[in-house]
């Protein structure tokens, strides 16, 4: 890894959620959280409703209270810094403490990031106990969840230059979310990270935490950028074979193989530009499918899952369409190792999610596969489907069987997280 390299992961996750989105400003909605309480809606009735894209922020003291007495002092820790609390690992900033945009008086801040503070925004965040009133107040069961800052980031952990430190952050994180299952009751889900920079250890932790019942990974889809081999190196052969083996799914969260970022034109305000990347990180997923899709992986490794998380569905036939012409006008001289088609590689590998989309429920689940997708709502974070969850889905499921229904919001999830209800 070169210092260009190691210079660009350390800024890594102190770009994860941008400082602008952290200023002051911003506007209260203001939500009559009566009506918005009252848990699952009559028509959903036995359904137990699988929310597949959300975010838990990690506690200030998740690292700390669990780290070894030798290494707590190198632990990640909270800092207030010009008003706003930061996550640092000895004197590197590690960014902000993630999306959180639910004040804790339940009403929701527009145009920013989150509140500056941990303290302003609602408990659900990061303690479970809250978490789980949110649920049955928003009608939702389980959540599968994702991290909130940018402290577990793989790339920016190997910037540290030193494994053994990294390693650790990455092994507590992870038996803090197999914690929060247990705590739960088994209806948070929170998807673990792996120490991708050793192939050894990342596998060995790979094995623990299929062992202690984590329900998937969340990777990069490039992980070449962050100096580790791409997909198509032997390197992860092992690691996919166990997920194929053992039914664990790989989880892509926005992690498209483009930067958004250069897309969105210079001059803008800062709620300009995120309105523009926030659509083109969904829509990029697209480069994530394909790049599955022509690897030859999928033929390897006949049983692998994977979820294209918070990217929407109703671009999802557009793409598959395009795969398919390429398939036939490019990719001749690969048939004998790309065996299927894309319409085929999608409906038996990848799962997508929809949330704030009318358009694609309504009309395109047939075409896209019953069997194949999945609803989220991103809480806490500044698109979520908050407030208004179970309104949302009268609308764009009522015209759908039971059976549809019951696919789409609970079954789809637990066939591809292997869930225990």
């Amino acid at each position: 890894m070169g210092d260009a390299d190691a210079k660009e992961m350390a800024t890594a996750a102190k770009k994860y959620w941008s400082a602008e989105g952290y200023t002051d400003g911003g506007i209260i909605r203001e939500v009559d959280y009566s009506t918005q309480s009252g848990g699952l809606d009559p028509m959903f009735a036995g359904i137990k409703i699988v929310d597949t894209d959300t975010h838990i922020t990690e506690a200030p003291d998740l690292f700390t209270s669990r780290a070894p007495a030798a290494l707590k002092d190198k632990m990640p820790h909270i800092k207030r810094v010009d008003g706003t609390d930061k996550w640092f690992v000895g004197d590197r900033d590690f960014g902000s403490m993630g999306g959180n945009v639910i004040r804790k008086d339940n009403n929701k801040l527009l145009g920013r990031l989150a509140f500056r503070k941990l303290e302003d925004a609602h408990p659900g965040g990061h303690q479970i106990k809250e978490r789980l009133q949110a649920m049955d107040d928003m009608g939702v069961y389980a959540q599968v969840c994702y991290q909130n800052s940018g402290v577990t980031q793989a790339g920016s952990l190997m910037a540290l230059g030193d494994p053994d430190l990294a390693l650790k952050i990455v092994q507590i994180y992870n038996d803090a979310s197999a914690e929060y299952q247990q705590v739960s009751g088994q209806r948070i889900f929170n998807m673990a990270h792996l120490p991708f920079w050793d192939q050894k250890v990342l596998e060995t932790e790979a094995r623990r935490c299929i062992d202690m019942g984590l329900k998937g990974f969340v990777l990069p889809d490039t992980p070449e950028r962050v100096g580790v081999p791409s997909f198509m190196h032997d390197y992860w052969t092992p690691f996919l074979e166990m997920c194929n083996d053992t039914g664990t799914p790989l989880n892509f969260h926005l992690n498209a193989a483009i930067d958004p970022n250069m897309l969105a034109w210079d001059g803008f305000a800062f709620e300009q530009t995120l309105s523009v990347v926030a659509t083109m990180f969904s829509i990029g997923n697209a480069a994530t499918l394909g790049n599955w899709m022509v690897s030859g992986r999928l033929d390897r490794h006949p049983k692998l899952k994977i979820g294209l998380i918070e990217s929407g569905m109703g671009w999802v036939p557009f793409a598959v369409e395009a795969l398919e012409h390429q398939f036939q006008e490019m990719l001749a001289s690969k048939r004998k190792e790309l065996t299927r088609q894309p319409w085929e590689y999608f409906r038996d590998h990848f799962w997508c999610t929809f949330w704030f989309e009318k358009v694609g429920p309504k009309l395109l689940l047939e075409t896209i596969g019953v069997d194949n997708v999945m609803f989220e709502t991103d809480f806490p974070h500044p698109t979520s489907l908050y407030p208004g969850v179970q309104e949302h889905l009268k609308d764009v499921l009522g015209g759908h069987s039971r059976e549809v229904q019951k696919k789409v919001l609970q079954d789809n999830a637990v066939k591809l997280y292997n869930l225990p209800f």
